[in-house]
């Protein structure tokens, strides 16, 4: 217990995004997850299917800018994880930095391994689940079986 608050421990789904998987960040990302003390209880490489896209942004499948995220999303394969710990989920929207990679700050995966494109579209690297409902649902889009 820290300040009389109970540590949670929680699972999370980390998607390393095609062009982190491109640009070879893979083993530099899962290390930086390990060197926290978090376990990593399930990895796979896979592709994106425009089902998994449309129930994983659900939200967003009908503002305009949907088929960019599908595009993106779907121009190589991904790294979908399962990663567990106290707090996790916080712990890891700080490694990952802000969404904008411009914006991330040195240190944290986006700001380290992210940029701008010439096409306007925003690559980020990585995708992390925001709460543990999100986390829940987004496991079982990328790993149903569990």
């Amino acid at each position: 217990m820290f300040g009389g608050m109970k540590m949670a421990m929680e699972r999370t789904l980390i998607l390393i995004k095609p062009d982190g998987v491109s640009a070879g960040h893979i083993g530099e990302i899962i290390t930086r997850i390990e060197r926290k003390g978090y376990k990593i209880e399930k990895l796979k490489v896979t592709l994106a299917t425009d089902e998994q896209l449309k129930q994983h942004y659900i939200d967003k499948v009908d503002k305009p800018y949907f088929s960019e995220i599908e595009s993106y999303m779907k121009e190589g394969p991904i790294v979908a994880i399962v990663a567990s710990g106290i707090n996790i989920i916080e712990a890891f929207h700080n490694m990952a930095g802000k969404t904008n990679p411009t914006l991330a700050a040195p240190g944290t995966i986006r700001g380290d391994f992210g940029c701008e494109w010439e096409d306007g579209n925003l690559r980020n690297i990585v995708h992390s689940s925001d709460k543990e409902i999100s986390a829940k649902k987004e496991i079982n889009i990328w790993f149903p079986e569990t």
